[in-house]
């Protein structure tokens, strides 16, 4: 009978230490793991120096390490591309510089110099440079609380200026630091509400180029728009109704055959730059102006000043555009990245995040000195790029160039453009941001990720953007809290005839092993979860002893802790460690731990926690662990002993 025993001991594996690592060597390797995984420097290895000279500057200017591929069968499909997206960016350009309260050149003034920086700068072939709603109405809200952008234009546009500089500076340091995970602090459950919330916002601006409304209120809330619009009810203008809902059908019929059929794609496309060109002539042939259509105005001609001097960095209100340039961009950069990888995703290559972030500060800074406000990649623009048939970040080029040509000869025809045309063309892009289908999507996937959404979502629309995204943020950190805060453990039990053990909810037919409680946690345990794990494990003990007095089973004599899926602990999970040994020795039971990760167990062994425990208490797997205590136990447990020597490692989840 003993010489069984220690057969089967011989079958069990004893759990490794792994030799220390010098401190520094620890930590430089938990450095490259954090801000570098996708190790850059790789490709510098073992070359010489003029070569790494060159591989750097085509790191950081990705245009000169693809342009002398550039074929001019790539030129042609980007020539057409860019043509077409130039025509979506005059009437986009124009309509979101009037949604941040902007004089619409500037809009135009966008579209021209960030699409050259991005060009060379940034990674994407699909990405198409321009100016985005939700960032737009966001500075509006924000900056308009302090300045008054019709009384005091001029400074006004300054400080949007300065907050474009700051969202630049923001973005190309976490490109240059490798902090781009900080943007990733926002779920999808979020961001889904957010920029609903946020498009349901900006459909509502809307309705005061609609109606035709000289006076609006500043407030951005679904109430006050409400009772805005129904006290001014006498001041709606039918011409401005009539025209609006005229291109509105239009854009919407075109966009639905685009849905329905590829063919039309061309014709949606060209769609709201046809609205532009009709809407101005029936307006100047009808001199509607005289009659309450609201028109553009004068546009200057000319390329864009520089407006390095007119930066607000001495203004009182310097806080203020700091803290909208950090919020903006951030949203900026979140749209843009997502739009780059999505896009990447479906054709097949790769996009570097961190080079997406410079390239994006950098064109804001550029463009905050250029008369530009704030620019990212739209969704609209770049899907029209894409499907344009589009080879690389030339199309930005074709797209700038076109600008140019406006600016320098065109601007004058716009003089007559209804600012109604213009909210039909924002209406209808913002009705394809309210993504109704991944709100649905959550409801049936994750309630609570639906009622985050929908909190998000309701803080836009009934409060204002700046709540609805502190609400966002708020409720992204809190879900990642609780899921560190409040990590799962399940009871294992073992699926018949194997050495496989599985969680007892998930594998109703797992059974548990009679006097052997086998518990996993989900998480590394570190000190914001350390006290919820020893309750959570102490609860576990008495159900288990309360369920075993009901039935009458043996009594409970081991505790094993699967610890496969913790990847590190701190000082304050051993403490925690400790605390349940002493526990469960208390009740005269035995602690058991299977399969210690590396930085686990030889933080363990630093403790001494291992000596106390002791060596022959911690297995590799379950199964083993499982063995061992029934060597003791008296009886035996068929399932294990017909499998346990000639089954491999057990995968425990």
């Amino acid at each position: 009978m003993g010489s069984g025993k220690e057969e089967k001991k011989e079958c069990l594996h004893r759990v490794a230490i792994p030799p220390p690592k010098p401190f520094l060597e620890s930590l430089r390797a938990t450095v490259k793991e954090t801000f570098f995984a996708d190790d850059p420097f790789h490709q510098f290895k073992g070359q010489p120096p003029r070569k790494r000279f060159l591989l750097g500057f085509q790191y950081l200017v990705p245009f000169v390490e693809w342009a002398p591929r550039y074929t001019f069968d790539s030129f042609k499909g980007d020539l057409l591309s860019g043509i077409t997206i130039a025509t979506l960016a005059i009437p986009q350009g124009i309509s979101y510089a009037k949604l941040a309260n902007l004089p619409p050149i500037i809009g135009l003034y966008s579209s021209f110099v960030p699409p050259l920086i991005y060009a060379m700068l940034g990674s994407s072939r699909d990405l198409a440079v321009g100016t985005v709603a939700v960032p737009s109405l966001l500075m509006a809200s924000m900056l308009g609380k302090d300045v008054s952008p019709t009384q005091d234009t001029k400074e006004y546009v300054n400080l949007v200026l300065t907050a474009t500089f700051f969202a630049g500076v923001f973005q190309a340091a976490l490109g240059f630091l490798r902090l781009g995970f900080i943007v990733d602090f926002l779920s999808h459950a979020t961001i889904v509400g957010f920029m609903g919330g946020a498009a349901t916002v900006v459909l509502l601006q809307q309705l005061k180029g609609l109606l035709g409304l000289a006076h609006f209120t500043s407030n951005t809330d679904l109430i006050s728009v409400v009772i805005s619009i129904a006290s001014q009810a006498h001041s709606w203008k039918w011409q401005c109704v009539l025209l609006g809902c005229c291109f509105l059908f239009f854009l919407l019929l075109t966009k639905y055959l685009m849905k329905r059929k590829k063919v039309f794609f061309w014709i949606n496309a060209m769609a709201p730059l046809t609205c532009v060109i009709l809407a101005t002539l029936i307006v100047s042939l009808t001199h509607a102006e005289n009659h309450g259509v609201q028109v553009i105005g004068r546009l200057s001609k000319g390329l864009n000043p520089l407006s390095v001097d007119v930066l607000a960095f001495g203004s009182p209100y310097l806080a203020t555009a700091i803290k909208t340039g950090i919020i903006t961009g951030a949203i900026a950069l979140a749209e843009g990245v997502a739009v780059g990888r999505s896009f990447a995703i479906s054709k097949n290559y790769h996009i570097d995040g961190n080079k997406e972030m410079i390239a994006f500060g950098l064109m804001n800074i550029v463009g905050s000195c250029t008369s530009c406000y704030l620019t990212s990649g739209p969704f609209s623009r770049s899907a029209v790029n894409s499907n344009a048939g589009c080879k690389s970040a030339v199309s930005n080029i074709v797209m700038a160039v076109g600008i140019m040509i406006t600016l320098l000869l065109l601007t004058p025809l716009f003089y007559h453009t209804p600012l109604v045309v213009l909210s039909s063309i924002v209406i209808t892009a913002m009705l394809g941001s309210i993504d109704y289908q991944a709100a649905i999507h959550l409801w049936q996937i994750d309630k609570f990720d639906f009622l985050i959404c929908l909190a998000s979502y309701n803080g836009v629309v009934f409060s204002s953007v700046e709540t609805g995204l502190i609400i966002a943020v708020t409720l992204s950190l809190l879900r990642l809290l609780i899921s560190i805060a409040r990590p799962r453990t399940f009871e294992l039990g073992n699926i018949p005839n194997s050495m496989i053990y599985r969680s007892i909810d998930q594998y109703p037919n797992a059974e548990r092993i009679p006097a052997i409680l086998i518990l996993q946690i989900d998480s590394p345990i570190y000190f914001a979860n350390s006290n919820y794990l020893r309750e959570r494990i102490s609860r576990w003990i008495h159900q288990e002893e309360d369920r075993i007095k009901a039935t009458g089973e043996s009594s409970l004599q081991y505790v094993v802790l699967d610890l496969s899926a913790v990847g590190s602990i701190d000082t304050s999970g051993i403490s925690m460690l400790e605390e349940i040994n002493g526990n469960i020795e208390g009740k005269g039971l035995k602690l058991v731990l299977a399969n210690p990760r590396s930085e686990v167990i030889k933080k363990l062994d630093k403790s001494k926690f291992i000596e106390s425990l002791g060596q022959e208490w911690i297995y590799l797997t379950v199964g083993e662990a499982v063995s061992a205590c029934n060597f003791v136990l008296p009886g035996s447990w068929p399932n294990v002993n017909s499998v346990e020597c000639d089954a491999g490692p057990d995968n425990n989840v």
